[in-house]
Protein backbone atom coordinates (compact mmCIF):
# COMPACT_ATOMS: atom_id res chain seq x y z
CA UNK A 1 0.00 0.00 0.00
CA UNK A 2 1.31 3.45 -0.94
CA UNK A 3 2.13 5.74 1.95
CA UNK A 4 1.24 9.42 1.78
CA UNK A 5 4.73 10.47 0.64
CA UNK A 6 4.79 7.95 -2.20
CA UNK A 7 1.38 9.18 -3.36
CA UNK A 8 2.54 12.80 -3.08
CA UNK A 9 5.72 12.05 -5.05
CA UNK A 10 3.84 10.26 -7.79
CA UNK A 11 1.62 13.30 -8.38
CA UNK A 12 4.62 15.66 -8.55
CA UNK A 13 6.78 13.42 -10.74
CA UNK A 14 4.27 11.64 -13.00
CA UNK A 15 1.59 14.31 -13.35
CA UNK A 16 2.89 17.78 -12.46
CA UNK A 17 6.26 17.60 -14.21
CA UNK A 18 5.71 14.49 -16.36
CA UNK A 19 9.27 13.26 -15.82
CA UNK A 20 10.58 11.28 -18.79
CA UNK A 21 13.54 8.95 -19.27
CA UNK A 22 16.90 10.77 -19.24
CA UNK A 23 15.41 14.05 -17.93
CA UNK A 24 17.60 16.06 -15.55
CA UNK A 25 15.38 16.69 -12.53
CA UNK A 26 16.40 19.26 -9.90
CA UNK A 27 14.80 18.55 -6.52
CA UNK A 28 15.06 21.53 -4.16
CA UNK A 29 14.18 21.27 -0.49
CA UNK A 30 14.03 24.15 1.98
CA UNK A 31 14.98 22.14 5.07
CA UNK A 32 15.48 18.70 6.53
CA UNK A 33 11.74 18.54 7.30
CA UNK A 34 11.18 17.69 3.64
CA UNK A 35 13.39 14.59 3.85
CA UNK A 36 10.63 11.96 3.52
CA UNK A 37 9.09 13.59 0.46
CA UNK A 38 12.52 14.24 -1.12
CA UNK A 39 13.36 10.58 -0.69
CA UNK A 40 10.07 9.48 -2.26
CA UNK A 41 10.54 11.91 -5.19
CA UNK A 42 14.16 10.79 -5.67
CA UNK A 43 13.03 7.15 -5.81
CA UNK A 44 10.17 7.91 -8.22
CA UNK A 45 12.44 9.93 -10.56
CA UNK A 46 14.83 6.96 -10.73
CA UNK A 47 11.93 4.60 -11.43
CA UNK A 48 11.00 6.83 -14.39
CA UNK A 49 14.51 6.44 -15.80
CA UNK A 50 15.48 10.06 -15.17
CA UNK A 51 18.42 11.68 -13.38
CA UNK A 52 17.70 13.35 -10.03
CA UNK A 53 19.83 16.17 -8.62
CA UNK A 54 19.06 17.12 -5.02
CA UNK A 55 19.63 20.61 -3.63
CA UNK A 56 18.91 21.03 0.08
CA UNK A 57 19.26 23.84 2.61
CA UNK A 58 19.27 24.17 6.38
CA UNK A 59 16.48 26.71 6.16
CA UNK A 60 18.20 29.82 7.51
CA UNK A 61 20.93 30.46 4.92
CA UNK A 62 19.03 33.35 3.33
CA UNK A 63 18.83 35.10 6.69
CA UNK A 64 22.60 34.77 7.17
CA UNK A 65 23.28 35.87 3.59
CA UNK A 66 21.19 39.02 3.84
CA UNK A 67 22.76 39.95 7.17
CA UNK A 68 26.41 39.63 6.14
CA UNK A 69 26.57 39.95 2.33
CA UNK A 70 28.20 43.01 0.76
CA UNK A 71 26.62 44.81 -2.19
CA UNK A 72 28.93 42.87 -4.51
CA UNK A 73 27.81 39.58 -2.97
CA UNK A 74 24.15 40.58 -3.14
CA UNK A 75 24.58 41.20 -6.88
CA UNK A 76 26.47 37.95 -7.52
CA UNK A 77 24.69 34.90 -8.89
CA UNK A 78 26.83 31.78 -9.02
CA UNK A 79 27.29 30.17 -12.46
CA UNK A 80 26.32 26.70 -11.22
CA UNK A 81 22.83 27.89 -10.34
CA UNK A 82 22.56 29.67 -13.69
CA UNK A 83 23.57 26.44 -15.45
CA UNK A 84 20.80 24.54 -13.66
CA UNK A 85 18.20 27.07 -14.81
CA UNK A 86 19.54 26.82 -18.36
CA UNK A 87 19.92 23.03 -18.61
CA UNK A 88 17.60 21.16 -16.24
CA UNK A 89 14.44 19.68 -17.73
CA UNK A 90 12.32 19.55 -14.60
CA UNK A 91 12.30 21.47 -11.30
CA UNK A 92 10.53 20.26 -8.15
CA UNK A 93 10.79 22.74 -5.28
CA UNK A 94 9.62 21.89 -1.77
CA UNK A 95 8.85 24.39 0.96
CA UNK A 96 9.41 23.17 4.50
CA UNK A 97 10.18 26.24 6.64
CA UNK A 98 11.64 25.99 10.10
CA UNK A 99 10.54 29.56 10.75
CA UNK A 100 8.13 31.56 8.60
CA UNK A 101 9.34 34.85 10.12
CA UNK A 102 13.09 34.46 9.66
CA UNK A 103 13.17 37.37 7.19
CA UNK A 104 10.75 39.63 9.06
CA UNK A 105 13.61 41.79 10.37
CA UNK A 106 15.75 41.58 7.24
CA UNK A 107 17.25 44.73 5.75
CA UNK A 108 14.62 45.82 3.21
CA UNK A 109 17.07 47.44 0.81
CA UNK A 110 19.21 44.30 0.79
CA UNK A 111 16.13 42.15 0.24
CA UNK A 112 15.09 44.30 -2.71
CA UNK A 113 18.62 44.37 -4.14
CA UNK A 114 18.90 40.58 -4.03
CA UNK A 115 15.50 40.23 -5.69
CA UNK A 116 16.62 42.53 -8.48
CA UNK A 117 19.86 40.59 -8.97
CA UNK A 118 18.16 37.20 -9.28
CA UNK A 119 15.09 38.19 -11.29
CA UNK A 120 16.70 36.98 -14.52
CA UNK A 121 16.64 33.42 -13.16
CA UNK A 122 12.87 33.36 -12.75
CA UNK A 123 12.53 35.12 -16.11
CA UNK A 124 14.73 32.45 -17.71
CA UNK A 125 12.67 29.61 -16.22
CA UNK A 126 9.35 31.23 -17.13
CA UNK A 127 10.47 31.70 -20.74
CA UNK A 128 11.76 28.12 -21.00
CA UNK A 129 8.50 26.89 -19.50
CA UNK A 130 6.44 28.96 -21.96
CA UNK A 131 8.40 27.38 -24.83
CA UNK A 132 7.87 23.87 -23.46
CA UNK A 133 11.59 23.41 -22.75
CA UNK A 134 11.20 22.92 -18.99
CA UNK A 135 8.56 22.14 -16.39
CA UNK A 136 8.41 23.17 -12.76
CA UNK A 137 6.26 22.70 -9.70
CA UNK A 138 6.34 23.99 -6.14
CA UNK A 139 4.78 22.20 -3.17
CA UNK A 140 5.00 22.16 0.62
CA UNK A 141 5.28 19.64 3.40
CA UNK A 142 3.71 20.20 6.82
CA UNK A 143 5.98 21.80 9.41
CA UNK A 144 5.34 23.14 12.89
CA UNK A 145 6.16 26.64 11.61
CA UNK A 146 3.47 26.46 8.91
CA UNK A 147 0.99 25.03 11.40
CA UNK A 148 1.68 27.83 13.86
CA UNK A 149 1.31 30.45 11.12
CA UNK A 150 -2.06 28.95 10.22
CA UNK A 151 -3.09 28.84 13.92
CA UNK A 152 -3.46 25.06 13.80
CA UNK A 153 -1.89 22.10 15.55
CA UNK A 154 0.63 20.12 13.51
CA UNK A 155 -1.85 17.29 12.99
CA UNK A 156 -4.61 19.71 11.99
CA UNK A 157 -2.33 21.44 9.49
CA UNK A 158 -1.12 18.14 8.04
CA UNK A 159 -4.72 17.07 7.47
CA UNK A 160 -5.52 20.45 5.92
CA UNK A 161 -2.52 20.28 3.56
CA UNK A 162 -3.21 16.74 2.39
CA UNK A 163 -6.91 17.42 1.82
CA UNK A 164 -6.11 20.63 -0.08
CA UNK A 165 -3.96 18.49 -2.39
CA UNK A 166 -6.66 15.79 -2.60
CA UNK A 167 -4.11 13.34 -1.20
CA UNK A 168 -6.78 11.92 1.08
CA UNK A 169 -8.40 10.46 -2.05
CA UNK A 170 -7.40 7.21 -3.75
CA UNK A 171 -6.75 9.06 -7.02
CA UNK A 172 -5.81 12.73 -6.51
CA UNK A 173 -4.91 13.14 -10.18
CA UNK A 174 -8.46 12.24 -11.19
CA UNK A 175 -9.74 15.10 -9.01
CA UNK A 176 -7.15 17.49 -10.46
CA UNK A 177 -8.28 16.59 -13.98
CA UNK A 178 -11.94 17.15 -13.05
CA UNK A 179 -11.00 20.53 -11.61
CA UNK A 180 -9.16 21.38 -14.81
CA UNK A 181 -12.18 20.48 -16.94
CA UNK A 182 -14.40 22.92 -15.02
CA UNK A 183 -11.79 25.67 -15.02
CA UNK A 184 -10.99 25.25 -18.70
CA UNK A 185 -14.59 26.11 -19.61
CA UNK A 186 -14.21 29.46 -17.86
CA UNK A 187 -10.74 30.05 -19.26
CA UNK A 188 -12.05 29.46 -22.78
CA UNK A 189 -14.89 31.90 -22.13
CA UNK A 190 -12.56 34.56 -20.77
CA UNK A 191 -10.19 34.16 -23.71
CA UNK A 192 -12.82 35.98 -25.79
CA UNK A 193 -13.27 38.81 -23.28
CA UNK A 194 -11.73 42.25 -23.75
CA UNK A 195 -12.35 43.85 -20.35
CA UNK A 196 -12.66 42.58 -16.79
CA UNK A 197 -14.33 44.83 -14.21
CA UNK A 198 -14.09 43.98 -10.50
CA UNK A 199 -16.10 45.71 -7.77
CA UNK A 200 -16.35 45.28 -4.02
CA UNK A 201 -15.30 46.91 -0.76
CA UNK A 202 -13.19 49.98 -1.67
CA UNK A 203 -12.72 48.33 -5.06
CA UNK A 204 -13.61 49.46 -8.55
CA UNK A 205 -11.01 48.41 -11.09
CA UNK A 206 -10.86 47.43 -14.75
CA UNK A 207 -8.36 45.20 -16.54
CA UNK A 208 -7.74 45.14 -20.27
CA UNK A 209 -7.30 41.42 -21.03
CA UNK A 210 -7.83 41.56 -24.79
CA UNK A 211 -5.55 39.12 -26.57
CA UNK A 212 -4.24 37.61 -23.35
CA UNK A 213 -4.51 33.89 -22.62
CA UNK A 214 -6.34 32.61 -19.54
CA UNK A 215 -4.86 29.46 -18.06
CA UNK A 216 -6.45 26.78 -15.90
CA UNK A 217 -4.19 25.72 -13.03
CA UNK A 218 -4.66 22.18 -11.82
CA UNK A 219 -1.44 20.95 -10.25
CA UNK A 220 1.07 21.53 -13.04
CA UNK A 221 3.05 24.37 -11.42
CA UNK A 222 1.55 24.64 -7.93
CA UNK A 223 0.37 21.88 -5.66
CA UNK A 224 -2.19 22.36 -4.21
CA UNK A 225 -3.88 24.21 -7.00
CA UNK A 226 -7.15 25.67 -8.17
CA UNK A 227 -7.21 28.95 -10.06
CA UNK A 228 -7.59 30.51 -13.48
CA UNK A 229 -5.31 33.42 -14.31
CA UNK A 230 -3.93 35.72 -16.94
CA UNK A 231 -1.52 38.64 -17.20
CA UNK A 232 -3.47 41.80 -18.12
CA UNK A 233 -2.32 44.23 -20.81
CA UNK A 234 0.49 46.17 -19.16
CA UNK A 235 -0.93 49.71 -19.49
CA UNK A 236 -4.58 48.65 -19.33
CA UNK A 237 -5.34 48.53 -15.59
CA UNK A 238 -7.11 51.45 -13.90
CA UNK A 239 -8.92 51.96 -10.60
CA UNK A 240 -8.62 51.05 -6.94
CA UNK A 241 -8.56 47.69 -5.18
CA UNK A 242 -8.59 46.75 -1.50
CA UNK A 243 -7.21 43.50 -0.11
CA UNK A 244 -8.88 42.58 3.17
CA UNK A 245 -6.95 39.37 3.85
CA UNK A 246 -3.48 39.57 5.47
CA UNK A 247 -0.82 39.69 2.74
CA UNK A 248 2.34 37.69 3.40
CA UNK A 249 5.62 38.02 1.53
CA UNK A 250 9.07 36.82 2.58
CA UNK A 251 8.19 36.52 6.23
CA UNK A 252 6.51 39.91 6.45
CA UNK A 253 2.80 40.62 6.68
CA UNK A 254 0.94 43.66 5.40
CA UNK A 255 -2.73 44.21 6.29
CA UNK A 256 -5.44 46.35 4.78
CA UNK A 257 -3.55 46.92 1.52
CA UNK A 258 -5.21 49.53 -0.73
CA UNK A 259 -3.79 50.26 -4.17
CA UNK A 260 -4.51 53.04 -6.64
CA UNK A 261 -3.56 52.06 -10.19
CA UNK A 262 -3.27 54.27 -13.25
CA UNK A 263 -2.44 52.94 -16.70
CA UNK A 264 -1.07 49.73 -15.24
CA UNK A 265 1.15 51.22 -12.52
CA UNK A 266 0.59 51.41 -8.77
CA UNK A 267 0.67 55.15 -8.10
CA UNK A 268 -0.37 54.98 -4.44
CA UNK A 269 -0.06 52.10 -1.99
CA UNK A 270 -1.27 52.24 1.59
CA UNK A 271 -1.59 49.59 4.28
CA UNK A 272 -3.09 49.51 7.74
CA UNK A 273 -0.05 47.50 8.84
CA UNK A 274 3.50 47.39 7.43
CA UNK A 275 3.06 50.10 4.80
CA UNK A 276 6.83 50.72 4.70
CA UNK A 277 7.50 47.10 3.72
CA UNK A 278 4.75 47.20 1.10
CA UNK A 279 6.25 50.23 -0.63
CA UNK A 280 9.82 48.97 -0.34
CA UNK A 281 8.86 45.85 -2.28
CA UNK A 282 6.90 47.90 -4.84
CA UNK A 283 10.04 49.99 -5.35
CA UNK A 284 12.24 46.93 -5.95
CA UNK A 285 12.81 47.63 -9.65
CA UNK A 286 11.28 49.24 -12.73
CA UNK A 287 8.62 46.59 -13.15
CA UNK A 288 7.57 46.03 -9.55
CA UNK A 289 4.73 48.59 -9.62
CA UNK A 290 3.29 46.93 -12.70
CA UNK A 291 0.55 44.30 -12.55
CA UNK A 292 1.66 40.82 -13.54
CA UNK A 293 -1.43 38.72 -12.89
CA UNK A 294 -5.14 38.69 -12.16
CA UNK A 295 -6.62 35.38 -11.01
CA UNK A 296 -9.67 33.69 -9.52
CA UNK A 297 -9.25 31.03 -6.81
CA UNK A 298 -11.33 27.86 -7.08
CA UNK A 299 -10.11 25.36 -4.46
CA UNK A 300 -13.07 24.92 -2.12
CA UNK A 301 -10.96 22.76 0.21
CA UNK A 302 -9.14 25.97 1.15
CA UNK A 303 -11.42 28.41 2.95
CA UNK A 304 -9.19 30.22 5.42
CA UNK A 305 -6.02 32.28 5.30
CA UNK A 306 -3.04 30.29 6.54
CA UNK A 307 -0.24 32.78 5.91
CA UNK A 308 1.11 30.54 3.14
CA UNK A 309 0.61 32.07 -0.31
CA UNK A 310 0.83 28.68 -2.04
CA UNK A 311 -2.48 27.85 -0.37
CA UNK A 312 -4.04 31.24 0.26
CA UNK A 313 -4.09 32.36 -3.38
CA UNK A 314 -6.19 29.26 -4.23
CA UNK A 315 -8.96 30.05 -1.71
CA UNK A 316 -12.32 29.26 -3.24
CA UNK A 317 -14.29 32.50 -3.28
CA UNK A 318 -11.27 34.80 -3.49
CA UNK A 319 -9.28 36.52 -6.21
CA UNK A 320 -5.67 37.61 -6.28
CA UNK A 321 -3.70 40.20 -8.16
CA UNK A 322 0.09 40.14 -8.40
CA UNK A 323 2.33 43.16 -8.45
CA UNK A 324 5.47 42.62 -10.49
CA UNK A 325 6.42 39.92 -12.97
CA UNK A 326 3.89 38.57 -15.44
CA UNK A 327 3.74 35.19 -17.18
CA UNK A 328 5.04 34.95 -20.77
CA UNK A 329 2.72 32.02 -21.55
CA UNK A 330 -0.28 34.35 -21.12
CA UNK A 331 1.25 37.04 -23.32
CA UNK A 332 2.48 39.05 -20.33
CA UNK A 333 5.51 41.28 -20.82
CA UNK A 334 6.17 42.87 -17.42
CA UNK A 335 9.56 41.91 -15.97
CA UNK A 336 10.41 42.24 -12.28
CA UNK A 337 12.16 40.50 -9.42
CA UNK A 338 8.87 40.86 -7.55
CA UNK A 339 5.77 38.72 -7.91
CA UNK A 340 3.60 39.40 -4.86
CA UNK A 341 0.16 37.81 -4.95
CA UNK A 342 -2.34 39.95 -3.04
CA UNK A 343 -5.55 38.18 -2.03
CA UNK A 344 -9.07 39.61 -1.86
CA UNK A 345 -12.13 37.98 -0.36
CA UNK A 346 -15.04 38.09 -2.83
CA UNK A 347 -17.68 36.37 -0.66
CA UNK A 348 -18.76 39.68 0.86
CA UNK A 349 -20.46 41.23 -2.17
CA UNK A 350 -17.63 41.10 -4.67
CA UNK A 351 -18.57 41.04 -8.35
CA UNK A 352 -16.74 40.38 -11.62
CA UNK A 353 -18.04 41.62 -14.96
CA UNK A 354 -16.69 40.35 -18.28
CA UNK A 355 -17.40 42.91 -21.03
CA UNK A 356 -20.19 44.28 -18.79
CA UNK A 357 -21.76 40.84 -18.20
CA UNK A 358 -21.91 39.72 -14.55
CA UNK A 359 -20.11 36.35 -14.42
CA UNK A 360 -19.15 36.05 -10.75
CA UNK A 361 -20.77 37.17 -7.51
CA UNK A 362 -20.18 36.53 -3.80
CA UNK A 363 -17.35 34.10 -4.47
CA UNK A 364 -19.12 31.97 -7.09
CA UNK A 365 -19.17 31.77 -10.87
CA UNK A 366 -22.53 32.06 -12.54
CA UNK A 367 -23.41 29.52 -15.25
CA UNK A 368 -20.98 29.56 -18.14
Amino acid sequence: MQNIWEKYAKVLVDYSTDVQKCDLVVIRAESIYAKELVRAIYKRVLERGANPLVRTSFGDMTEVFLKYASDEQLDYVDPMTVLEYEKADKFISLGAPLNTKNLAQANLSKLARRGKATKFLSELLMNRSAKGEAKWVIADVPTHALAQEAKMSFDEYSEFLFKSCYLDLDDPVKMLKELDEKQTKWANYLNNVKKLHITGEKTDITFNVEGRKWISCSGMNNYPDGEIFTSPVEDGINGEIYFDYPQNYRGNEAQGVHLQIENGKVVKATAEKNEEFLNSMLDMDEGSRGIGEIAIGTNDMIQQVTGNILFDEKIGGAIHMACGASYPETGGKNVSGLHWDLIKNMKNGGKIYADDTLIYENGKFKSC
